[in-house]
């Protein structure tokens, strides 16, 4: 009787955890739940008294926790005290690792996005890309803290893997060493004509504060000020529900940016925007791929249904759950799916992702020219060319760098030159650039001017 106290007390305690941090139902609400309740407790009693190993209670109820999650979405986890520990300084954004981030699919481990200037990033790891084997452990049937713990450890140590990659006939391998992974989350610089690159990696504590002070930057480098911006959210796999709604925030002065809706009250929220602190209204290209997911949904949903932006790239990820980190005592925590969120117009994401405007599937621009042909001076006795009259200035480092990017980022160039052609078709001499026109109409206004048939173009015209 006493052994049955004890096991019934520790699962109350695993069951309700804090009951101040999330309001709990009552956990027995009929005599079937007590009667349920019974037969959890009289297989752990057997399985303790008979096992032909000595095993303790609490292995067994921790296992019994886990095994409750294994019937639940594979975002939500049992996190014993070392793993609760690890991810809140992962929320911070400093950890040791390879610098991928995970979900689960089909029981299989996959690769939503290598985190850009860690060891995978480095070694060409790809978003889709599925880990088989981590150090000779096969993966199948792993939850998410399970994965991270293998694929963490000693910096400096090797971390090998086995990689299936879409297309591709045979997996292959890989050996990474584990590095402090320090996420730094946004990145910025001005291109040709006044045009602002911003790229953001990871949704963290600060990245609000982060891509505020970026754009500042930008405007300040910019004479006159930005004539448009791209916002590259490509591979990036998500973080903090509040970092997201900041980011969206900067650019939307009203209206709704997200919601969510869950079973409890407390989970049924909007988020509206607010109007100090907005961004003007230049353009705004927002690329994304799939490795896009969670957090980055949430910002180009925002800035789609307000028709702030034109979303040009790839199908994004789909994560449309939110999860909520829930204390337990001995330091031990729950990561619970406790709602869905919606964009503004209503759309969830979840399982289907958000659509660009603009399909643009990335490939290197040489992909795309066109075979040479007949030009003049293939012709027999054709004049010769004429030496300029001016000397070519020599390329800028800022214009070398954007060559490199023509050469290698093909939705980047899209991006760009979406930029400078709205620019151009909305000059008129001695007028000053209408910011306001791209985004006071519909989409198919925004990409079916003139425009846009440069670009469409290319995908099958």
């Amino acid at each position: 009787m006493l052994l049955r106290k004890s096991i019934l007390s520790l699962i109350f305690i695993l069951l309700i955890g804090y009951p101040t941090m999330v309001p709990a139902a009552p956990v027995l609400n009929s005599q079937q739940d007590y009667q349920n309740l019974e037969l959890l407790i009289d297989v752990l009693t057997l399985v303790r008294d008979n096992y032909v190993e000595e095993i303790s209670l609490e292995t067994l109820i921790e296992g019994a926790v886990r095994g409750i999650f294994e019937n639940l979405d594979p975002h939500s986890s049992y996190l014993t005290a070392d793993m609760y520990d690890d991810l809140k300084v992962e929320i911070q954004g400093q950890f040791g690792g390879i610098g991928i981030e995970l979900a689960i699919r089909d029981r299989e481990l996959v690769i939503v996005a290598p985190i850009e200037g860690t060891p995978a990033c480095r070694a060409g790891i790809l978003a889709g890309d599925q880990i088989v084997v981590i150090n000779g452990k096969t993966t199948r049937d792993l939850d998410m803290m399970q994965a991270v713990r293998l694929l963490r450890g000693e910096v400096g140590e090797g971390v090998e893997l086995t990689i299936s990659r879409p297309g591709m006939a045979e997996p292959f391998e890989v050996t990474l060493v584990r590095e402090v992974v320090q996420v730094q989350s946004v990145r910025s610089r001005l291109l040709d004509n006044n045009y602002g690159y911003l790229r953001l990696i990871q949704f963290q504590e600060r990245s609000g504060e982060d891509v505020a002070e970026h754009l500042q930057q930008l405007h300040s480098q910019a004479d006159g000020g930005l004539n448009g911006l791209i916002l590259d959210l490509r591979n990036n796999p998500g973080g903090l529900l509040d970092a997201a709604v900041a980011v969206a925030d900067l650019f939307i002065a009203d209206g709704v940016l997200v919601s969510a809706s869950g079973r409890q009250p407390e989970t049924r929220q909007s988020f509206p925007a607010q109007a100090d602190n907005t961004q003007p209204d230049y353009p705004l290209v927002v690329l994304i791929n799939g490795g896009s997911a969670s957090a980055s949904e949430i910002v180009a949903g925002a800035l789609q249904d307000h028709q702030r932006a034109v979303i040009l790239g790839e199908q994004s990820f789909g994560k449309g759950s939110v999860q909520t980190i829930i204390p337990l005592p001995d330091r031990a925590g729950l990561r619970l799916t406790t709602a869905h969120y919606y964009t503004p117009s209503g759309r969830s994401i979840q399982a289907l992702g958000i659509t660009p405007d603009i399909l643009a599937p990335q490939m290197l621009l040489s992909q795309q020219r066109v075979p040479d042909g007949m030009r003049e001076q293939d012709l027999d006795k054709h004049l010769p060319a004429q030496a300029p009259r001016t000397q070519a200035r020599p390329l800028s480092q800022q214009e070398e760098q954007e060559l490199q990017d023509r050469n290698s980022d093909y939705q980047l160039q899209r991006a760009l030159d979406l930029l400078k052609g709205y620019q151009h078709f909305n000059r008129k001499k001695d007028t000053a650039v209408d910011h306001n026109s791209l985004n006071n109409v519909s989409v198919q206004h925004r990409v079916g001017a003139p425009v846009a048939r440069v670009f469409v173009a290319m995908d099958g015209d």
